[in-house]
């Protein structure tokens, strides 16, 4: 039991040793995720459910029934302020009210423990009278039994009494010996309790330290990062200016591009027309003379005399009225050239636009460059502040003062370790004596039952009823006997086991009553936790202990709640009082040092999109006149056919004619003529054709371009303003640096909170602390000691007190059993029963009556 408050005392001096320790770190945010390495400790919360704890619970609810008060919080206050004394002193009233109180409390155990006193008493006294009575031959000590009525009925009562009673007994034996068992086996756990509690404590003395080395290599992984996204500021800032540039600035290059596609594609078009109108003004000429010709070679063939001759006149008078259709329809000589037009949109070509917008292209992919160049001082700056934070941040965490206690804490550890393993030797040894004691008196009380078994078990068997009190066998007698040793046996030993079951149900009643319930439910420690309870000087006890200031609600109850939720040392102990992280760290301080130099950071990017050349190149081609051409008129004359007529169908008609005269030199000249004619069209009138058809394209071309030309070009220089000012005054820009500064600051800010979040709510978690004060109190002084104790005075109090009845019907249940030396006599003649003859109106009744040596008679009455 030294134990106990030994390992208190040492818990309390090692939370003093604590009192400057603070650090912890364990956190996730944003891009970078921290996670503090934490411990793994070997003790359990509680204890692993049992079986027996449903005996345990069972005790409790008994002690709840005997002691039902709540914990005497006031009276336990006084007590420790030393305002009541052990002898009262009548005088002071407070006194006297003091100890009513305590015995008002204690008076359910009190009157249990008088009335076990009174049965220690009164047992040895009323063994003393019955021994001496029976020897007299009184009080049941004669051997010789009456008759009564009932009798048949009384003994079936006290057999059936008596086991009922000893089953009872039976049980609490059970209950005493499941104890003694229970409490041999916890207090071997003990050792193995202590080592995992002092190896848990130990694993926490080294927690600071590996978690320190954490904290500060996290830094460099942060620092890392900020160096990393530094590094590629042209990628990452250059690349969201860009990203948010290009929806305005690509969709106006693109224009640009399309107009200069436009600008070409003008000038490939007045390039083709002036072609076509060149080969259509020759080819027209040229096919005037062929069809010139081609009709006066016809009318030559039709002077032939052969067609002044029926029917042959009438086919050359037919081919002679179609010659008129051998002429040309177009007239590609009242269409202008535009010679000027090609002239000025060559001269824009010679601004050589493409190439322009090219460089707007490139000086908009060369944004992430020109960052890059422009904050290379920014850089260093930055990198140089980092690398000095991670030096201040060395400092503090050096700096903070559990590292300088964890030597004195490892102190406090290694002597109580060596105070506990000192003692556990000595209570191992003392809880075998302790076993061995309960296992000798668990055996008398089974001596005692068993007796009692043996004499209903050998009454029971050996009775025979047609026997006479005097004739009974040796079996029925040897279960008398056995009943009346376990009688004598009662007397003897059952006060002697009702001053172990007192003694130890006022200890084990009292300690769990006032410190394991206490414990649980915390009353325990909201009574030490009474300002100026503990030390009149302080209004805290902790506090004044702690932190040197006792005017700070530090608590025992607060402290072991959070020691019990794992929380850190500096939290729950409330170390701020002593080293304020949050000041030293000083986040916002050193954040805003960083985001200066971003918010001072001033960049101008140098973008043209189009330079004066390239936006006067366009304004004049709006201007050159193409609008102004004569479309419809090129259209009409690109529309219509070169010659009046089909000259190919012609040609095959005039075949056709031909063969209709006779066969000679007319239809020679004929069939020539038309050969002619279809040399003409392949010749000339198809080439014609293709540049028509290249005109009319070529017209469409440059009237669909000139749709709205105007308009197109002044759009585009409007939104190449709109966008050259964009880029010029963008506040775009400023928002993107400055949130690029608030991501190289957020990494450092996310670092400082985890930093502050693990030393005040993960560093140094106590939980071991509260396990192993949890270990002492709840597991082994409750759960290894006074559990199994508890359990035993119950057991074996249930036991002893019904030895006293269970003697009281064996007494009288002997009787039954037992060969009597007399027995009462009466006539043999008459049988006459029992109720006439106390009247004695019939029959003559003759009792006999003989001491030990004068052997009697049987009676008919017994059979």
């Amino acid at each position: 039991m030294a134990i106990i408050p030994g390992l208190l005392l040492q818990l309390g001096l090692c939370w003093k040793t604590i009192s400057a320790g603070q650090s912890s770190p364990t956190d996730a945010s944003g891009d970078l995720n921290y996670e503090l390495p934490t411990s793994i400790y070997e003790t359990q919360d509680n204890i692993t459910s049992e079986p027996t704890d449903v005996l345990f619970q069972m005790v409790r609810l008994f002690l709840k029934v005997v002691q039902p008060h709540a914990f005497p919080e006031d009276v336990f206050r006084k007590i420790i302020q030393k305002k009541f004394e052990p002898t009262v002193d009548y005088e002071k009233p407070e006194s006297v009210i003091l100890a009513l109180k305590v015995a008002f409390y204690e008076m359910g155990i009190l009157i249990c423990v008088l009335l076990g006193l009174l049965f220690i008493i009164l047992m040895p006294m009323v063994g003393c009278f019955f021994f001496i009575c029976r020897c007299s031959n009184k009080c049941g000590g004669e051997m010789h039994q009456r008759q009564k009525k009932n009798g048949l009925f009384l003994r079936k009562y006290f057999a059936i009494s008596l086991l009922v009673i000893c089953l009872i007994i039976s049980f609490g034996i059970f209950y005493s010996v499941v104890a003694n068992s229970q409490a041999r086996n916890r207090v071997r756990k003990t050792r193995k309790l202590a080592n995992s509690n002092f190896k848990d404590l130990r694993t926490l003395l080294n927690e600071p330290t590996e978690q320190i080395k954490y904290i500060l290599a996290q830094y460099d992984t942060t620092k890392d990062k900020a160096f990393s996204d530094l590094n590629s500021i042209n990628l990452l800032l250059g690349g969201k200016i860009s990203e948010q540039l290009k929806p305005k600035v690509i969709p106006v290059l693109d224009e640009i591009k399309a107009m200069v596609t436009v600008i070409n594609m003008t000038k490939e078009a007045l390039e083709n027309m002036n072609n076509s109108l060149n080969a259509l003004s020759d080819g027209n000429v040229q096919l005037n003379r062929s069809l010139v010709d081609a009709k006066y070679s016809l009318q030559r063939s039709l002077s032939d005399p052969e067609c002044s001759t029926y029917p042959v006149n009438e086919t050359c008078t037919t081919i002679g009225m179609s010659l008129s259709q051998l002429g040309i329809n177009t007239d590609f000589s009242q269409l202008p050239f535009v010679d000027t037009e090609l002239a000025n949109v060559k001269n824009i070509l010679r601004t050589n636009l493409d190439d322009l917008v090219q460089e707007g292209y490139k000086s908009f992919n060369e944004i992430p460059e020109s960052i890059g160049n422009q904050t290379t001082d920014i850089i260093a700056d930055v990198k140089m502040t980092l690398n000095t934070i991670g030096s201040d941040i060395n400092n503090i965490t050096q700096h903070i003062p559990i590292q300088n206690m964890l030597p004195t804490f490892t102190g406090y550890i290694n002597n109580t370790e060596s105070y506990v393993h000192y003692y556990l030797p000595r209570l191992e040894e003392y809880d075998s004596y302790w076993w061995l004691g309960c296992l000798i008196i668990c055996f008398v009380v089974t001596l005692i039952v068993v007796f009692y078994y043996l004499g209903l078990l050998c009454g029971v068997y050996g009775y025979n009823r047609h026997a006479t009190p005097t004739t009974r066998g040796c079996v029925s007698n040897t279960g008398g006997i056995f009943l009346m040793v376990g009688v004598g046996l009662s007397f003897l030993f059952c006060w002697i086991l009702m001053t172990i079951v007192v003694l130890t149900f006022f200890i084990g009643a009292n300690v769990e009553k006032l410190i394991c319930e206490p414990y649980a439910n915390r009353k325990l420690f909201q009574v030490l936790d009474t300002p100026y309870l503990l030390n009149e000087d302080w209004k805290y006890y902790l506090s004044g202990m702690i932190l040197n200031k006792s005017d700070i609600k530090l608590t025992f109850e607060q402290v072991y709640s959070d020691c019990k939720k794992d929380r850190s040392m500096y939290s729950a102990f409330q170390l701020e009082n002593v080293f304020n992280i949050s000041e030293h760290l000083s986040i916002k301080e050193r954040a805003g040092s960083i985001g200066d130099e971003f918010e001072n950071l001033n960049i101008k990017l140098n973008i043209v999109l189009l330079n004066a050349a390239g936006r006067k190149a366009l304004q004049d081609f709006a201007e050159y006149g193409i609008d102004k051409m004569d479309y419809p008129a090129y259209l009409a004359q690109s529309s219509k056919s070169p010659t009046k007529v089909n000259l190919l169908s012609f040609a095959n008609d005039l075949e056709a004619k031909a063969n209709q005269t006779n066969q000679g030199t007319l239809e020679q000249s004929l069939k020539g003529n038309a050969e002619d004619i279809k040399m003409i069209h392949e010749q000339q009138v198809v080439p014609m054709i293709e540049s028509q058809n290249t005109l009319n394209q070529s017209v469409k071309t440059l009237q669909h371009i000139n749709d709205g030309l105007m308009e197109k070009v002044t759009k585009i220089l409007q939104s190449l303003d709109s966008v050259q000012n964009f880029i010029t005054n963008a506040s775009v820009i400023d928002e993107e640096i400055k949130g690029y500064g608030r991501t190289i600051v957020r990494y450092y800010e996310q670092y400082m909170h985890w930093v502050e979040y693990s030393i005040t709510e993960e560093m140094a978690a106590c939980k071991p602390m509260a396990t192993a004060l949890d270990s002492a109190v709840d597991v082994f002084l409750c759960g290894y000691v006074i559990s199994p104790l508890n359990l035993f005075w119950f057991g074996l109090g249930k036991a002893t007190v019904f030895l006293l009845p269970a003697l009281i019907f064996a007494v009288k249940l002997a009787k039954y059993y037992r060969r009597m030396d007399s027995e009462d006599m009466y006539d043999d003649v008459e049988t006459i029963p029992m109720k006439n003859m106390e009247n004695g109106n019939n029959g003559y009744h003759k009792e006999h009556l003989y001491g030990i040596h004068n052997p009697v008679m049987t009676s008919q009455l017994y059979h």
